[in-house]
């Protein structure tokens, strides 16, 4: 009898619609034949779940069942492709774990982590991941302009700790400009991550657990046509996404070993995509996402094809992968 599995999609944050489209794209190519597989909507104000038949169906919160045709169906597995809170910073994780019901990103903990920026970051820089110098600051606290340039110089970004697709970040290039940033990046989060700029080319690697191995996927140069890979760069064609990158075979190489050394050390599972920058020869890490984007376009998906992996073969493995945790 084949496995009942549930696309997780939507979520709280801003994201919400990418992540949409990330499950729909698991959904298209996930192999019917194989699975009986639901759209599971996780939006603010419902939980519901879309049959192949299109049929709109409540999903009931005590044990993540839904009714269909009178027969109560529960989940073997979900597909986790939430993109910010429920799904990216481990609550949708954690519900799901008290329930016996695996799904293919990583665990509540280490969801959470990632998604912290300041922590990971904290945590990362204790096994010798190179970083740039950053500054706290937190929803009330007093500002002190002169205090924060002092430590990270300019320019510098201003980020959302908490956030992803690039919301609520800004890159500041004067004295100036910080406070408006700061008040910027606290609408999508009450802790902001300020960082020194750092000049170099910037990659994306994603890892992925393939056939019980930690693998890393070829590397993606990023060209931004704005500032910096903004959500516009990101999602509205503003930027070049070149896969492989054009850096050298040792870059290469160099990069790949620490984002493998990210996964390993942060204990991460199924596909995840770190970014980093190649600062004066040395890649500095940027920040870890435990949930990426999953459509035709997005980054990881584009390394699996350069490694002639198709996402048929990359979205079932990720499936096996959970279930046999």
């Amino acid at each position: 009898m084949n496995k009942n599995i549930a696309i997780l999609m939507g979520g709280y944050s801003s994201e919400f619609e990418i992540s949409l489209k990330s499950g729909e794209v698991v959904y298209k190519y996930l192999p019917k034949e194989k699975y009986r597989i639901f759209r599971a909507h996780i939006l603010k104000n419902e939980w519901y779940a879309v049959t192949p038949e299109e049929e709109k169906i409540p999903i009931n919160k005590a044990d993540f069942s839904i009714e269909v045709n009178g027969e109560t169906v529960r989940f073997d597995c979900a597909f986790n492709t939430i993109h910010g809170t429920p799904g990216e910073d481990g609550l949708i994780q954690a519900y799901l774990q008290n329930l016996g019901i695996p799904q293919t990103a990583s665990d509540y903990y280490q969801a959470a982590l990632t998604f912290n920026k300041r922590d990971c970051i904290s945590v990362l820089k204790a096994y010798g991941i190179k970083t740039a110098q950053n500054f706290f600051v937190d929803r009330g606290d007093t500002i002190n302009e002169d205090e924060i340039i002092n430590k990270v110089g300019l320019p510098c970004f201003v980020k959302a700790n908490r956030a992803g697709s690039s919301f609520g970040i800004t890159k500041v290039k004067s004295k100036t400009e910080i406070i408006s940033a700061i008040e910027h990046a606290l609408k999508e989060d009450n802790e902001v991550i300020i960082e020194s700029f750092l000049d170099g080319t910037e990659v994306s690697v994603g890892v992925i657990n393939w056939y019980d191995k930690i693998t890393a996927l070829p590397v993606t140069e990023i060209i931004s046509e704005n500032e910096f890979f903004d959500f516009d760069a990101k999602y509205n064609g503003k930027s070049q996404e070149i896969t492989p990158a054009n850096i050298s075979t040792e870059d290469t190489k160099k990069v790949q070993k620490e984002a493998e050394k990210i996964f390993k050390v942060l204990k991460l599972k199924g596909l995840t995509r770190s970014e980093f920058i190649f600062h004066n020869g040395e890649p500095y890490f940027i920040e870890c996402n435990a949930c990426p984007g999953l459509t035709e376009a997005s980054i990881l998906p584009q390394q699996a094809k350069a490694m002639n992996i198709s996402l048929t073969e990359l979205f079932d493995q990720a499936i096996i992968t959970a279930m046999q945790d």
